[in-house]
């Protein structure tokens, strides 16, 4: 889409978290309904799992896929987590190890 009407400034705030969604925000575009859960559980790692769970998450959002789909602020990948039952969220930190998987899951 062209973005040539935008300034530097506004196309770096459309395609990226400039700061954290608010409590508001985190429930209505990170809450994990139940189509949700059932695209995320077709993933079998919990890196996986949480990493779809993030893209699902930043496009409702964005309105878009980021270029590294873990440049969210680390609150919403906590939020994410709490929801999958993963312990441990910094497993999503291997979500990216194979390209193609983030690409696929967009």
């Amino acid at each position: 889409m062209p973005a040539e009407f935008l300034s530097d400034e506004q196309r770096t705030a459309y395609s990226a978290f400039g700061e954290m969604p608010s409590l508001p925000d985190l429930e209505k575009f990170f809450f994990l309904d139940a189509f949700d859960r059932e695209v995320i559980a077709r993933s079998r790692q919990d890196s996986h799992r949480l990493g779809v769970a993030v893209q699902i998450g930043t496009v409702r959002h964005k309105g878009l896929f980021l270029e590294d789909p873990l440049e969210v602020p680390w609150p919403v990948v906590d939020y994410l987590a709490e929801q999958l039952g993963i312990g441990d969220p910094s497993q999503v930190k291997r979500y990216g190890e194979r390209p193609k998987t983030v690409y696929e899951h967009a």
